[in-house]
């Protein structure tokens, strides 16, 4: 965190990543001693997880991935790779934890569902891999930004992990998807798990970012604290609710706070 503070920063911040690595730390005892049993990881939940490579991450999380629950997911997901072609590829499923590590947050953006085309996601909410068609989503958001921020202009590709290493989270509530099947995972139990995402997120001190679109972002996103952190709700920018969604400067909203914050804003054009 301390590479994206600016020069003059206050002393809360100062004392923010230690405090944040303390909260992480109760948020995964806590998540550990309700369910899991100290037993060896399962062959799935070992193979599934072994792409988790960001340390703080993993210890994060580590109580989650010792639970049953997770337990069955890793299970169905191997099971529909042994039978279906599933998105993204097992190496990139956490990918936005990866390329984002825990004390660097500053943004996060909730998504719902993979892309389910063929080469589309790649473990990033909202982006494509680069040589794929840019998705109406992405490109309404990239018209929002034009209007939001002056300069923008937007690129000819869809990836988005320019932005992910400059802090900003991009995560779905479901983390794998059948190719062809929106919503084929939703039911296998990352909902559970990207809920103690959230409240892993929400423990820390450091004030953070969380921009929801749509209904079913803002729903899962209702634990989160509005006196620590700055949430930003608006339309989806689906081309179904596109006209609510245009507008809504979540982009210099959210700039505008990590400054008032001693943060650096985001240069949403360096993609």
């Amino acid at each position: 965190m301390d590479k994206f503070l600016k020069k003059s920063r206050p002393r809360e911040a100062e004392e923010q990543p230690d405090a944040d690595a303390a909260a992480a730390s109760k948020v995964a005892r806590t998540s550990a001693a309700s369910g899991s049993d100290a037993k060896p990881l399962a062959p799935e939940v070992a193979s599934l997880i072994e792409h988790l490579t960001d340390p703080q991450w993993r210890e994060a999380l580590r109580g989650e991935v010792c639970k049953s629950y997770f337990a069955q997911i890793a299970r169905a997901v191997s099971l529909e790779r042994g039978k279906k072609t599933v998105f993204p590829p097992a190496p990139e499923v956490f990918s936005a934890f990866n390329l984002t590590p825990l004390p660097e947050v500053r943004v996060v953006v909730l998504g719902q569902d993979p892309y389910h085309g063929p080469g589309q996601a790649h473990g990033l909410a909202f982006s494509v891999a680069r040589g794929v068609a840019v998705p109406p989503s992405l490109k309404n958001i990239y018209k929002e930004l034009q209007d939001d921020c002056p300069g923008f202009k937007p690129p000819q590709h869809g990836h988005l992990a320019g932005w992910a290493r400059q802090g900003v989270l991009m995560f779905n509530a479901t983390l794998t998807v059948r190719r062809g099947e929106a919503n084929s995972h939703a039911k296998l139990g990352w909902q559970d798990f990207t809920d103690a995402v959230i409240r892993v997120l929400d423990a820390r001190t450091t004030p953070t970012v969380f921009i929801l679109w749509g209904g079913f972002a803002q729903k899962k996103g209702k634990m989160i604290s509005r006196t620590r952190h700055k949430v930003i709700e608006a339309a989806h920018p689906s081309p179904l609710s596109v006209t609510k969604f245009r507008g809504c400067r979540v982009f210099s909203k959210a700039n505008e706070y990590l400054e008032q914050k001693g943060f650096a804003p985001i240069d949403w054009a360096a993609l």
